[in-house]
């Protein structure tokens, strides 16, 4: 029986170099970004900001630190760098918390107390996030591959390559949002970057485990 979503799965694979003759539509874009946006996060904080990088005098410039992305860069039809918001932001108390739970969910101020509580308790003694600024960092980067995935899956479900890279020196990386791209760098780092475009060559079979190699079952 076919099955469209696992046939994009199949279909997806980290794609190295593109076909730079060919660019993804306005709406196809469109269509990849809302997977993102719309996708969900711990807490429902959205610690993500997503900078589409098409000029390419600064894809020239992100190519002299970002060794995982020396054939995407050049030949993407579209580039993205995928930012996580740092401690002033997902600190409980923020303000930027704050507006999330008022100003996006709307929530009654009887649903903000509570959620205040449940998320200091959450960073102080659940999962120890405030430790140190890193370990709050990394843990809002892991809401942002939630964002990547569904990005990729999208985008695989309607016949667009793409290819999630971490290859980048990371204080390269920091100086390069500052200094041209006018980002705050105390609030906000690099997480992830992500390039879309159509694949140039046609890919090698998928391997993966088998789910008897990574299921346990517990009934």
């Amino acid at each position: 029986m076919e099955n469209k979503f696992l046939d994009a799965m199949i279909f997806r694979h980290a794609c190295k170099e593109f076909d730079n003759s060919k660019k993804i539509s306005e709406d196809d874009f469109n269509l990849i970004l809302e997977a993102g946006r719309l996708s969900p996060s711990s807490f429902g904080y959205e610690p993500w900001k997503f900078l589409i990088v098409q000029n390419e005098q600064l894809r020239d410039k992100l190519k002299e630190f970002t060794w995982g992305a020396q054939g995407t860069l050049p030949t993407a039809s579209h580039f993205m760098i995928i930012l996580t918001r740092k401690r002033p932001s997902m600190i409980y108390g923020s303000e930027y918390v704050q507006h999330i739970m008022e100003d996006i969910k709307q929530l009654p101020q009887e649903a903000i107390d509570r959620y205040k509580q449940f998320y200091e308790k959450f960073q102080k003694e659940d999962f120890n996030l405030l430790e140190s600024d890193r370990t709050l960092f990394d843990w809002a980067c892991k809401q942002t591959y939630i964002s990547l995935a569904n990005m990729m899956t999208c985008a695989a479900y309607i016949g667009i390559d793409s290819c999630p890279i971490e290859g980048f020196d990371a204080t390269q990386m920091e100086q390069f949002l500052s200094e041209e791209l006018n980002i705050n760098t105390d609030e906000f780092g690099a997480s992830v970057m992500l390039a879309f475009g159509y694949r140039k060559e046609e890919p090698r079979e998928k391997t993966r485990q088998s789910q008897e190699e990574i299921l346990s079952w517990y009934i």
